[in-house]
């Protein structure tokens, strides 16, 4: 806990906290065991021994403590998270949850590690074959992208592993055309059917046309009629 908090100042300064409001009640114990010895015309050592470790109880107390302290000083008035659940609490795990992070809180744009940057491009790259019209393109994209992959295993650089498969080309080619074979078909069935509701909206019409130049001339007969007679 100690290395980790060395490492870690956030950790630090919380473990800092932690003991310097243990300190503060052991004192503030102290002082009044001392005060009421003295009253009475003797004197007595502290009743807790520092060098004791605190118990779970007792360090949850301190930082309950330290936490009433710090709302009653306003220091989390204003707080960015306020209202809102903590991040990262999804119930799952991410193995780049700390440089997604780190990138999200510095506002960090291209520093992205080989193995993040070619995740998101793998769960984009379908969306990017469709936007292309050839075969070739398709091939070519497939290419640059599979070669990456490879460059990105070999390098030691640290950092997450690469876990991004590899994409076969003929297979992704397959992919590809019936996508685009599923879009063409879509889009002459939505034609269809826009082209029959405007014929339908035409027959309609052209009923109503009708049935209202019927009215008419029946309304003219029905006048002459009357005259007539």
């Amino acid at each position: 806990m100690r290395d980790t908090a060395r490492r870690d100042p956030s950790l630090a300064a919380v473990r800092y906290r932690l003991e310097r409001a243990e300190s503060d009640a052991r004192a503030a114990e102290a002082g009044a065991a001392g005060a009421d010895l003295s009253a009475a015309g003797a004197t007595a050592a502290p009743r807790t021994d520092p060098k004791r470790a605190p118990t779970a109880a007792e360090l949850r107390a301190i930082a309950k403590t330290a936490l009433d302290r710090a709302i009653d000083a306003g220091e989390f008035d204003n707080s960015p998270l306020a209202g809102k659940p903590l991040p990262g609490l999804t119930g799952g795990h991410d193995p780049d949850w700390w440089i997604k992070a780190k990138i999200e809180r510095e506002g960090l744009s291209g520093v992205a590690p080989p193995a993040l940057s070619l995740r998101t491009e793998n769960a984009q790259l379908d969306d990017l074959l469709d936007s292309m019209a050839t075969e070739a393109s398709v091939r070519a994209t497939l290419a640059d992208f599979n070669s990456r992959i490879v460059e990105a295993r070999r390098q030691l650089a640290g950092g997450p592993p690469v876990v991004t498969p590899l994409r076969d080309a003929d297979a992704e080619v397959g992919r590809w055309q019936a996508r685009r074979e599923a879009r063409r078909a879509a889009a002459a069935e939505s034609a269809a059917l826009a082209e029959a509701e405007e014929a339908a909206q035409q027959t309609t019409w052209r009923a109503r046309r009708r049935a209202a130049r019927a009215q008419r001339a029946q309304e003219r007969g029905l006048g002459g009629g009357v005259a007539g007679s």
